[in-house]
């Protein structure tokens, strides 16, 4: 087993390297279903090659992205139509998010890049009153359930790999090039960090090796 294991895994590596598809991207729809038909703004934070931020300007009046990838950003740039309500600027979160409030904020894939708990905050007070944050995450897996979720993964991934590029070799999506790091923080853990912070967030594992997290920010009172 000892000798098995690691070649089971350079298979895989070998395998997804030719046949790539984006993880996050899977989630796009998803996190469509959680936001209202139309709204006003939308931050994406960490938006990369701006795949979601592109797809949030069909609902929404105006969306900025932020990335502190200069390459990446002007990438997003490149693949974006100038005519959509989409900007996209080299920042760096938490400390450099735009000012004013925003409608919508999605973190996707990025924030074990960042502190964690500063950079809840500054999504809670970025968010308008009745707002939604939805961030898209890695975990570090650390429980039974985790390694069962995993073992579910891997033939998950592969099928979709496959059928994502029909059998077929093919290059690696814009999305996927940005440099990449493990997560530290185990799932109980941001869980416990996320609710203290943010009362009612709703979190849960996903396939992929993602968790979801949800909020909304109440709404004024009178």
């Amino acid at each position: 087993m000892t000798t098995f294991q690691p070649r089971v895994l350079q298979a895989l590596e070998r395998f997804h390297a030719a046949r790539p598809w984006d993880h996050n991207a899977h989630y796009h729809r998803w996190m469509l279903r959680r936001l209202p038909a139309r709204f006003g703004t939308a931050l994406d934070v960490g938006s990369g090659s701006g795949d979601l931020a592109r797809i949030l300007a069909t609902r929404a009046a105006a969306v900025h992205g932020i990335d502190a990838d200069p390459a990446i950003v002007d990438r997003a740039r490149e693949l974006t139509d100038p005519a959509a309500p989409v900007a996209f600027t080299v920042a760096a979160a938490p400390e450099e998010l735009p000012p004013g409030r925003h409608d919508v904020i999605t973190c996707v894939a990025t924030l074990h890049h960042l502190p964690f708990g500063p950079a809840l905050t500054r999504f809670r007070a970025s968010l308008a009153p009745g707002g939604t944050l939805i961030v898209l995450g890695l975990y570090h897996p650390h429980t039974r359930s985790d390694h069962l979720i995993e073992a579910v993964a891997v033939p998950a991934n592969l099928a979709m790999a496959w059928i994502r590029n029909r059998g077929r070799k093919a290059p690696r999506p814009a999305s996927m090039t940005a440099p990449t790091r493990p997560a530290t923080m185990t799932f109980p853990d941001i869980t416990r960090e996320a609710r203290r912070l943010l009362p009612g967030a709703r979190l849960r594992r996903r396939l992929f090796w993602r968790y979801s997290l949800v909020w909304q920010r109440p709404g004024e009172t009178d």
